[in-house]
């Protein structure tokens, strides 16, 4: 079974090097606040800059929860993360969707292109998990841009 891709572009104001920076290392700014998977409330979301760097998020207590690895850091071109959050909503280091961002030039800003895929890897949940994420993504990519936008020159 295979299961499409969720595909999100939005433009944002910004060249690719700052909208790279935006997303990677400020996510926890922009990142709606109740989408978390931690036993506590969420403080920040971490990318670590590199890769082979980890992605978490740091609760409030001060804990972190896992959400995946960075499989590629080409900035300002390309983010590829591993996403390792299973359809039960928790971290597990063995399980990996990919989740792809490229940075696009687009006169003086960028298109910005999240791609979720190989979502059959979610085994007998993948449908129901490809609609959740389908229904969420969007608003979590406009959400990005409504930042970076009002980010843009700081």
């Amino acid at each position: 079974m295979t299961i499409a891709a969720i595909v999100k572009n939005v433009d944002v104001a910004c060249p690719p090097r700052r909208a790279f920076e935006l997303f990677s290392q400020r996510m926890g700014e922009w990142w709606p606040a109740g989408l978390t998977i931690g036993a506590t409330p969420m403080k920040a979301v971490v990318i670590e800059p590199r890769t082979g760097g980890r992605w978490y998020e740091r609760g409030q207590d001060g804990g972190e929860t896992g959400w995946g690895k960075v499989l590629d850091w080409a900035p300002p071109v390309r983010l590829l993360l591993a996403w390792q959050i299973t359809a039960a909503w928790k971290f597990d280091p063995e399980f990996e969707t990919e989740l792809e961002l490229t940075f696009t030039p687009l006169g003086e800003g960028t298109r910005v292109r999240l791609e979720h895929r190989n979502l059959e890897r979610f085994g007998e949940g993948a449908e129901a998990m490809a609609a959740q994420l389908g229904g969420g993504w969007p608003g979590i990519v406009e959400g990005f841009a409504a930042f970076a936008n009002l980010h843009q020159g700081e």
